[in-house]
């Protein structure tokens, strides 16, 4: 059975493995998964991740989950646009997650990148996730 959203997915498999307290997280491999970390890392929100080759064809993600004082760093993530309802942002219109404490992932024609990132190269797009 075909999987109708892969970010939510992974969204869900951190916020659930932080949850529940795990050092890391295992996910299905894609391009948008991969660009999506490699976000988290440069923010701050989880220490690492790592892509490991299962068989020929077949790729697997490891999260490594970030913790602060026993709590986690992400204290909220959240899908914004789902395949069902699009969620797209000029740069000018792109709200601030938390007054600028959160950030939002956004997909531009530069890739991803988050809102500090985007308002920088004066770019807007479609707007993936929230996270705080």
């Amino acid at each position: 059975m075909s999987m109708t959203d892969p970010l939510g997915d992974l969204l869900t498999r951190i916020r659930n493995g932080q949850q529940a307290r795990k050092q890391s997280v295992l996910a299905p491999a894609s391009k948008l998964r991969a660009n999506v970390l490699e976000v988290l890392v440069r923010e701050g929100y989880i220490r690492g991740w790592e892509r490991y080759n299962l068989r020929q064809g077949i790729d697997e993600i490891r999260v490594d989950l970030k913790y602060l004082d026993g709590e986690p760093v992400i204290k909220e993530i959240s899908r914004v646009s789902k395949p069902g309802r699009r969620v797209y942002s000029k740069i000018k219109d792109l709200p601030k997650v938390y007054n600028g404490l959160g950030i939002s992932i956004l997909s531009t024609p530069r890739g991803v990148m988050s809102d500090h990132e985007a308002r920088q190269a004066n770019v807007g797009g479609e707007v993936l996730c929230k996270v705080f």
